[in-house]
């Protein structure tokens, strides 16, 4: 698939934020142009893949998606977590529905068997089987990295390794540990616009007093602002000096809400962590994943917290879904193709908008392994 063929080179030039047009609205609606970031933009990108401890014991093992990929995670003999494709290499079926603990993992479609490293150990029925090769038919493996508990699983070889992606979060945040955090609840939503239109959203707050009252009430707007680095944006707010559920000892408590490229969020707030998680499903659909970390998962009190975040979260998450979901239809109809950027505003959304485009035309395209589409200059 050439990169020439979908995308107008036009579309795929870079102006200053103050020149800049936005992405046309076919990025948002043609499910072309999804299926060509499912091939040449998300397996060269970090997907989150939720948190190692669950897996504590040789054996253990889960089943994951990154963006539609099917993964299996695996605690092997050693100790040591490994990540493959969650498919037998026989008719392609699963190794796992569900996560589970087991000394060899089994196909659930045939019975084949593989040990914990990935080789194939089992074939049942194929004695008459000529010139089968045991060792060319284990399991693929994916990439995985784990960054402060969490895991991080990659299907082909990218531009950027994960420290790099995610380099200085740790010390600007110190002395909050995200590692200190434990996963205690997962939301799911699917929501009916595109992925990329929900992205946008999350990386401004131009829509937060006409959006979101209630957020607005917590966030010091008039401080708000947004920080770029070269795979990540902050946007950043001190807390209202007033008690809430987020701040319950006044206004010195700081909200950090970073966005990780392609599709990931990390919201940290006093004492928690929010990590979102956006795959797309088809060209007008999105998938958000919340899960919710605490520094003391386990106490009584958390239980309790959790109950008034997961509200005061939904009542947020339901005014994004639906104005994305009316902006989606907006993308749809004849009266719109593309737009311009507030320069003090959309900061965020421009950063990530050019790193669509830089992928688009190949900017990050490694000489050695051609992975990306030729560059287009």
């Amino acid at each position: 698939m050439k990169a020439v063929k979908i995308f107008n080179k036009t579309d795929l030039q870079i102006e200053p934020i103050e020149r800049a047009f936005t992405i046309p609205s076919a990025w948002y609606t043609d499910q072309q142009i999804l299926a060509y970031e499912k091939e040449h933009l998300f397996p060269f990108c970090w997907q989150y893949a939720g948190t190692g401890n669950v897996l504590p014991e040789s054996g253990d093992h889960k089943p994951v998606t990154a963006t539609g990929t099917p993964c299996l995670i695996v605690r092997d003999n050693d100790g040591r977590l490994r990540s493959f494709y969650n498919v037998c290499k026989h008719r392609g079926g699963p190794i796992a529905t569900c996560p589970g603990n087991s000394k060899m993992l089994k196909c659930q479609y045939h019975g084949w068997t593989y040990r914990l490293d990935g080789s194939l150990r089992g074939v049942p029925h194929f004695r008459h089987a000529e010139l089968f090769d045991k060792d060319a038919f284990g399991l693929t493996p994916v990439e995985l990295r784990d960054w402060e508990g969490m895991l991080f699983l990659r299907c082909e070889k990218g531009p950027v390794d994960l420290h790099e992606l995610l380099e200085g979060i740790s010390g600007r945040i110190s002395p909050v540990r995200l590692n200190d955090m434990g996963f205690k609840k997962r939301v799911v939503y699917d929501v009916n616009c595109n992925w990329k239109a929900y992205v946008d959203n999350y990386l401004e707050g131009y829509h937060i007093p006409h959006v979101h009252p209630e957020l607005c009430d917590l966030l010091s707007i008039q401080d708000y602002r947004t920080e770029l680095f070269p795979w990540y944006s902050l946007q950043l707010s001190p807390l209202k000096a007033k008690e809430s559920i987020y701040s319950p000892g006044g206004g010195e408590d700081q909200a950090w809400y970073y966005f990780v490229f392609p599709n990931m969020m990390l919201n940290i707030l006093p004492g928690r962590l929010q990590v979102n998680l956006v795959e797309p499903v088809t060209a007008s659909i999105c998938r958000v994943i919340f899960d919710y970390y605490y520094t003391n998962p386990q106490a009584p009190e958390t239980d309790m917290l959790l109950v008034s975040d997961m509200k005061y979260s939904e009542n947020v998450q339901q005014e994004d879904m639906e104005i994305c979901e009316q902006v989606q239809l907006g993308l749809q109809s004849r009266a719109y193709d593309k737009g311009r950027f507030s320069v003090e505003m959309e900061q965020g959304v421009y950063h990530f908008q050019k790193l669509l485009k830089k992928f688009f035309r190949g900017d990050f395209a490694n000489r050695g392994n051609k992975i990306y589409p030729e560059n287009q200059k």
